[in-house]
């Protein structure tokens, strides 16, 4: 009993989970007193029952607890990882999760290099050193391409090599310096020019006009065009937004607004007295939270500085105090073994930057509702008695020929955009559309950590296939909504006429039929045919590299007979090649060994 589980719970730090009577996860929480935290949740008499103090989404909550469970930590801040790292993953009914699977590219330069270049990277660069510039939440590869075009850089280890045959150098792309033409006290000072540039973007783009007008000149209109993007990503960096301290100081600004039932973190990153980025997060809120702020900061503070990322400044202001800050500062002190700093600035220069983000979110947010239609999103929830508003989607499909070239694909849909670099597709080994899905849906799952959970799965197939997501996501814990939609059949064969489909839609409470023009129908049916779309297209891929491989074999006299058994054990051309001699003999015989020798030559 809930009472017992209660009352067993230990004095140690950790994460408790609260579950409801059908298994799916509510909350989860993290404790300095594991016992302590949770018994402040409850009120033991005359009956156990939500305590009189909790806020309205907590009593819910409590009522709707049937059990839970706890996992024991070294310390609070270790609980505090985990108890991030499990929201990210799981996605529980009541815990806010603001989503940002992303990792932002830096560009850098190693200041220690006799004739140091400009690159790209999403992660920390060894050397004593180097020097960072960003995160670039947007137009980064822009902005290096750029400073490659306006000075005379070195951009590839190609040309710390070449002597008098560079190409670049030879076409007088960017004048890109042959090493053996200029000094390095010469460079020094092209590499000094070029930082001053980072550190204002805009002072590249007179120059990148003036190449984009002799390419137009020159009719060459396709460089032309490609410079006009280069400007047009550089205007992008400019944040409107008029800052400009006195000192030239670095430090970071989050701040966290929420209003109609929507949330928003908005992060300023200032370098040398300027911002020079901004990115905003936005996600719904389920109800009114109580406490929405400090899980928020917590999230997103721990989220923008993951391991291994460069650091260029640990002083951190907030818009708002939360109740984690100095767990926050020490996991982040820890992390990147720097010392972190997180503090709210009642006046000056550093309270008005920290309002202005606020009042950036708070503008986000409103923009977000003139531009997003939610109201049918809220319908689908309503009609199909879902757990979460599907504001995020991932949609499967899989695709073979006759039991060969199988793969499946994934589509990411969020906030009425399909965003294209989450979209996944795997090499399947197996051969049945169940199987097929089952794999892939157990590859998902393995990767919530990477990729956080959705509000909702679509599966391209019918009651089975549900069933079949249904356990996957309750052996993983994600709290997950699924629905199946399943092709109308006309003589044996899928119907998918846009418009005219009768497409069956399968859900935990049954199965439905709606009209061809019923908008739900519409929504699900758009995001099925796209992720058909992409799996066919890797497919045709796959096949077609599967038939060159195929080719090879043939050529090198393997017949189709052993091809057919080797491809069946080993699943892919690319692991027959790499298998050994003594294995591929006992499935087929040693002829056929030898030839698979001869290509691997």
């Amino acid at each position: 009993m809930l009472i017992d589980e209660i009352r067993s719970l230990p004095n140690n730090p950790g994460i408790y989970q609260y579950f409801d009577k059908f298994g799916k996860l509510l909350y989860v929480g993290k404790a300095k007193i594991l016992k302590n935290r949770v018994k402040s949740y409850f009120s033991f008499t005359p009956t156990l029952a939500p305590s009189p103090k909790v806020g309205p989404r907590i009593h819910k909550m409590i009522s709707e607890t049937t059990h839970l469970e706890y996992i024991i930590t070294p310390s609070e801040a270790d609980a505090l990882i985990l108890e991030n790292s499990f929201i990210k993953q799981l996605k529980p009914k009541y815990n806010i999760l603001l989503r940002d699977d992303k990792t932002y590219p830096y560009i850098y330069v190693n200041l220690d290099d006799e004739f140091p270049r400009f690159d790209i990277t999403r992660k920390i660069v060894k050397g004593k050193n180097i020097k960072y510039f960003g995160p670039y939440f947007r137009g980064g590869r822009e902005l290096l391409e750029a400073l490659q075009m306006s000075f005379k850089l070195v951009q590839s280890k190609a040309a710390l090599k070449a002597k008098g045959s560079y190409l670049p150098y030879q076409i007088g792309y960017s004048e890109a310096p042959l090493i053996s033409k200029i000094s390095t006290n010469e460079y020094a000072k092209v590499v000094n020019a070029a930082i001053s540039a980072l550190q204002n973007p805009n002072s590249l783009i007179a120059n990148l006009t003036n190449l984009m007008t002799k390419y137009a000149q020159n009719e060459n209109y396709e460089q032309a065009a490609k410079i006009r993007d280069k400007i047009n990503a550089i205007k992008d960096l400019d944040t409107k937004i008029e800052v400009d301290l006195a000192k030239l100081e670095d430090f970071e600004v989050f701040a966290i607004n929420s209003c109609q039932n929507m949330i928003c973190a908005v992060r300023f990153s200032i370098q040398n007295g300027k911002i020079s980025g901004v990115n905003q997060n936005i996600t719904n809120l389920k109800m009114n939270l109580d406490n929405d702020t400090n899980d928020a900061y917590k999230q997103i503070i721990l989220e923008s500085f993951p391991i291994d990322m460069p650091v260029i400044s640990s002083k951190i202001y907030t818009l708002d105090k939360f109740e984690d800050s100095g767990l926050v500062e020490e996991i982040l002190t820890a992390r990147h073994s720097k010392k972190f700093s997180i503090s709210t600035p009642k006046i000056g220069e550093k309270k008005r930057i920290c309002d202005m983000a606020g009042k950036n979110a708070e503008i986000s947010i409103q923009n977000y509702l003139k531009t997003h239609d939610n109201e049918l999103l809220k319908e689908i929830k309503e009609y199909f008695s879902l757990t979460h508003t599907p504001y995020t989607v991932e949609t499967f499909d899989n695709s073979h020929m006759f039991g060969k070239a199988c793969v499946s694909a994934m589509i990411r849909f969020e906030h009425g955009n399909f965003i294209k670099d989450k979209y996944r597709h795997v090499n399947l080994q197996s051969k049945n559309d169940y199987d097929q899905m089952r794999e892939m849906l157990i590859e998902r799952a393995l990767r919530f950590d990477k990729i956080s959970a959705p509000d909702l799965w679509i599966i391209d197939g019918g009651q089975a296939l549900l069933d079949l997501a249904n356990e996957i996501l309750k052996s993983s814990g994600a709290n997950v909504d699924v629905i199946a939609i399943s092709k109308e059949k006309i003589d044996s064969k899928a119907h998918r006429a846009k418009g005219a489909a009768k497409d069956k839609i399968y859900t935990n409470l049954g199965s439905f039929l709606l009209a061809t023009n019923d908008k739900k129908l519409q929504f699900f049916q758009r995001l099925r045919d796209e992720a058909h779309r992409f799996a066919i297209t890797f497919h045709q891929k796959t096949k077609k590299r599967e038939d060159m491989e195929a080719s090879r074999l043939i050529q090198a006299g393997v017949s189709q007979g052993s091809i057919a058994k080797l491809v069946k054990f080993y699943g892919n051309f690319e692991n027959i090649l790499n298998a050994n001699f003594d294995e591929i003999t006992k499935i087929t015989n040693k002829s056929v060994a030898e030839k698979i020798e001869l290509i691997k030559k």
